[in-house]
């Protein structure tokens, strides 16, 4: 008897998806947010498990009003497929990448105010070069998991790319203290961090974090060559919040003396609407200081993503440095 007329083996046939689906779920933990990342209705979504455990005769998923787990049969269903299914995914992304131009779906996650102020104004060049390639962007300060959440690639300002990930520099960044000369005016302009203690102080909300600034002198060595110690400063004032553009508008307002990275501060200190504070001292630690576009190992990278990166390496002005990682085997 053939394969073809094996009742058993055409059975199995028909549940390749619902396991992959089985696999999606149990790294999203949630029936909304894995059939958003397979393209299905939540019903639709509910159907392949409900199909996948009758085919199996077991319970595979465990479900609450508040969350999803898998069973231990559903955890050792997907622990031993899901090699075989990234292969695939390995195995057609290598394929489609024979293509000549780029092409495909290219999700890209990166902060609110980085990605308005830096990354999309040269989007429009790039997909007009690339028309081939469908861009799709999340704006969100949220820290994402790219392998777990389908991105290709995110954009970042940190100081420590994650080792596990592929990491390309795109352009240095660095925090700016500001304010309105008005404010200055009115309050008096701090000569040292200590200073700041007496000011309204506009804050980045960090969930768990203390408010607190951190600064180091720019001439960071003394004569005998020690480096100078770290000034750490607790701040307060009226205003906080998650979003260095919300931020700056505060700054702005008068509200107060805002730590912003620089890409939010340029156009406001060109003008002279912000002045620079403290401009010989160097924050630590409130943002990156480096812009990187990171995407998790993989011994291929998919044409349309190494097409992006090397777009914006060139119009940021990074495209003379090599990534940081490992890419096809290579050390960057």
């Amino acid at each position: 008897m053939t394969l073809q007329d094996d009742p058993e083996a055409r059975r199995l046939d028909t549940l390749w998806s619902p396991i992959h689906a089985l696999t999606v779920l149990g790294d999203l933990g949630s029936f909304t947010a894995a059939a958003q990342r397979l393209g299905l209705s939540k019903a639709g979504m509910s159907q392949r498990i409900a199909d996948l455990e009758r085919a199996a005769g077991v319970p595979l998923v465990q479900r609450t009003t508040r969350s999803v787990r898998l069973t231990e049969a559903g955890q050792q269903l997907i622990d031993s497929t899901r090699d075989a299914y990234a292969q695939i995914e390995r195995g057609f992304a290598q394929v489609k990448d024979l293509a000549a131009v780029p092409r495909g779906r290219l999700r890209l996650t990166m902060p609110v105010a980085l990605g308005r102020q830096i990354i999309v104004p040269h989007l429009p060049a790039f997909l007009h070069a690339h028309p081939e390639v469908r861009l799709e962007l999340d704006l969100s300060d949220r820290l994402v998991s790219l392998a777990q959440e389908g991105f290709d690639l995110a954009i970042r300002h940190t100081a420590h790319p994650p080792e596990t990930h592929v990491a390309w520099p795109l352009r240095p960044t660095r925090a700016v203290l500001l304010a309105t000369p008005d404010y200055l005016a009115r309050r008096g302009t701090p000569e040292h961090p200590a200073d700041l203690a007496a000011h309204d102080c506009l804050h980045y909300l960090r969930s768990g974090e203390t408010p607190a600034w951190q600064f180091r002198p720019i001439a960071s060595r003394d004569t005998a060559g020690s480096r100078t110690p770290h000034v750490t400063v607790a701040v307060r004032g009226a205003f906080s919040a998650n979003n260095s553009e919300v931020l700056r508008e505060a700054a702005l307002g008068g509200l107060g003396i805002a730590l912003l990275p620089d890409f939010s501060a340029g156009s406001a200190l060109a003008q002279g609407e912000l002045v620079e504070v403290l401009p010989r001292w160097q924050s630590v630690g409130a943002f990156g200081e480096q812009l990187w576009a990171i995407r998790p190992y993989s011994p291929h990278v998919p044409r349309a993503v190494n097409a992006l990166v090397s777009h914006l390496r060139e119009v940021l002005g990074q495209k003379k440095t090599h990534q940081r990682g490992w890419v096809d085997g290579r050390s960057g």
